[in-house]
């Protein structure tokens, strides 16, 4: 099948735009590659500080003819997509040494839950939570003992920061190792449902408590499509799981089996054999491409709108938003999960899942089939899926037709013709919105402006009844530069409470909404953001403010707009308490959302 002229178009941009500074990134690479296996250049009292406490791998270790592993491990117990890494490392030991390899920990790396500091003022650090795991992975990194490198690692900012190391040790091959998604529980509508309930004082907290602990109840992921499934879909779609590893749920024997596999990879693929796959060559514009050609097909998190284009120039590729919008307008979305449809993840998988979905992609040439993975050359390797065959792991051909066309439809066939993803510009800036889940009659939204520069206050007027009429609700001051960015997906039960009373709602914000966002039409990352002198800043209320999703403009009709004061707020309670006065450097440098909202160096 012949490439799409606008993915090939794209990709050729992508690839202009970053020949100076992606040159730089391989030249480098390959001059670590010629330096030789890592543990060679370190000296007698280096290696024994490493390997002394590793007991029966020592000799090994000393000797040095063997690949050794270094795991960046993610495991914390409050996390639950994360519980299940506690056992990993010795597993990992275990298969490495029949693999004919070792492993040792490099390193950890913190990993906090959106979904704890929700609404929290802990939410400010979340984002520049991204930047610490990478510097975290790369202090593990820099003992620089290791052939080859195990990333675990599943939810919002973790595989982002990781690959973000990874990609900085390009040299190293690199093999990500998913946990998979808690069993099904609560079906996310009636979570939904109950959740809008308690805004409106429906029900109480102890009904509220209770649908939330039905909903998210094991080990595993969130069984919705937010920011840490779509991760792993874009794991698999960039190559760097092993294929159909992303969905399969955590203390089952296949799962194990996986993990396996994923070490056997790993050991199979460094500089000591021949087949040599250094990550940072995987990590180039194809691949990025086929990243975004799968969050478009899928409807997934509009956080991963603000990763890629960091994760990408960490590999000397530049993104622009621009070309998230040319790949949404020809990409169709094969998918409907939650909050997209009634669905989760394990309905998704069973359906088909990614393999089905990657081949379909294929074959309607909106991938790039040539690109390199860690599971070998070329994506039909994804088109598979694993099995357990008397107690063996082995991969055989993935569903070829969709097993319910309610979840999961062909390519020739979807639910929407585009993603549904637009870049909106225009008088208030450039920002994003998803529109997947939204309503039609929806995608545009003219209404006065009420601006607000805390998403307490919003919360505030909503109880006090002051909205009743068509809305666009602006939350300025919430960008990188001012608060970290924070997530306002709080705001979203109330905001959905008052479109089903028939207003017309928006929101406009320099902030982030979760990946679990939905039906309520949202312009977000609003670049640059009002810190930051941002147009946002001169917005004032009553304004007519029109959100227009279908021509992709977001703009203020008021006359000598543009020469109006910028309103400077008073910041000062963002710098301090739960932590965020250890965060004051990353909000002095940190880069504009349209960039990946990435610390400046």
């Amino acid at each position: 099948m012949t490439l799409d002229r606008t993915i090939a178009r794209v990709t050729d941009r992508i690839r202009a735009r970053s020949e100076d500074r992606r040159g730089l990134y391989l030249e480098r690479l390959r001059k670590s590659v010629s330096d030789g296996p890592v543990r060679a250049h370190l000296a007698c009292g280096n290696q024994a500080h490493a390997f002394a406490a590793m007991g029966e791998d020592k000799e090994a270790l000393a000797e040095g003819r063997n690949p050794n592993i270094g795991i960046v491990t993610a495991y914390n117990d409050m996390l639950s997509a994360h519980q299940p890494f506690e056992s990993y490392p010795g597993q990992i030991r275990a298969a490495a040494r029949r693999a004919g390899a070792t492993a040792q920990v490099a390193g950890g790396v913190p990993a906090m839950c959106d979904g704890v500091t929700q609404g929290q003022p802990g939410m400010e650090l979340s984002l520049f939570s991204r930047d610490v795991i990478a510097l975290a992975a790369g202090v593990a990194m820099s003992h620089n003992c290791f052939d080859a490198a195990l990333y675990l690692g599943v939810c919002d900012k973790i595989v982002p920061g990781l690959i973000i190391a990874a990609a900085t040790f390009g040299h190293v091959p690199s093999v990500f190792v998913p946990a998979g998604p808690m069993t099904s529980g609560l079906p996310n509508d009636e979570k939904s449902r109950i959740r809008n309930q308690f805004a409106t004082g429906e029900v109480g907290r102890d009904a509220l408590m209770a649908a939330e602990m039905a909903s998210y109840h094991g080990p595993g992921t969130c069984t919705f499509y937010g920011t840490a499934n779509t991760n792993q879909m874009l794991m698999e779609f960039m190559g760097l799981h092993l294929p159909g590893a992303s969905f399969v749920n955590p203390g089952t024997e296949l799962r194990s089996a996986l993990t396996d596999a994923a070490v056997e990879r790993a050991a199979s693929i460094t500089a000591l054999g021949n087949d040599f796959r250094p990550v940072g060559e995987i990590l180039d514009e194809r691949a990025f491409v086929n990243g975004i050609v799968g969050l478009m097909a899928t409807g997934g998190s509009t956080n991963l709108v603000l990763h890629l284009p960091a994760m990408a120039r960490a590999a000397g590729v530049i993104l622009d938003l621009q070309d998230f919008s040319d790949i949404s307008d020809v990409v169709p979305l094969m998918a409907k999960v939650y909050p997209n449809g009634l669905a989760d993840v394990n309905h998704f998988h069973a359906a088909g899942g990614l393999g089905y979905m990657i081949g379909q992609l294929i074959d309607a040439g909106l991938l790039h089939p040539d690109a390199r993975t860690v599971a070998g050359d070329g994506l039909d390797l994804y088109r598979q899926e694993p099995k357990l065959k008397d107690g063996k792991l082995v991969w055989e051909a993935g569903a070829r037709e969709s097993l319910n066309d309610k979840i999961l439809r062909p390519a020739s066939a979807p639910f929407q013709k585009s993603g549904g993803l637009k870049q909106l510009t225009g008088n208030l800036g450039r920002g994003v919105i998803k529109v997947s889940a939204v309503a039609p009659e929806r995608h545009i939204v003219e209404a006065p402006a009420r601006v607000f520069h805390d998403q307490s206050e919003v919360k505030a007027a909503f109880k006090s009844g002051q909205f009743t009429s068509d809305t666009v609700v602006v939350v300025r001051f919430q960008g990188p530069r001012a608060n970290g960015m924070p997530e306002l997906h709080s705001l979203t039960p109330m905001l959905s409470v008052l479109q089903d009373r028939g207003l017309k709602v928006a929101l406009v914000t320099d902030g982030r909404m979760s990946g679990a966002s939905g039906k309520v039409p949202a312009a977000i990352h609003v670049s640059p953001e009002a810190a930051d002198g941002g147009p946002l800043a001169r917005l004032r209320d009553g304004d007519i403010v029109r959100l227009d999703a279908v021509a992709g403009t977001l703009t203020v009709m008021a006359e000598g707009f543009d020469s109006r004061e910028l309103v400077v707020a008073d910041l000062s309670a963002n710098g301090h308490g739960i932590g965020r006065e250890l965060f004051a450097a990353f909000r002095t440098h940190v880069g504009p959302a349209t960039e990946g909202a990435a610390l400046v160096v």
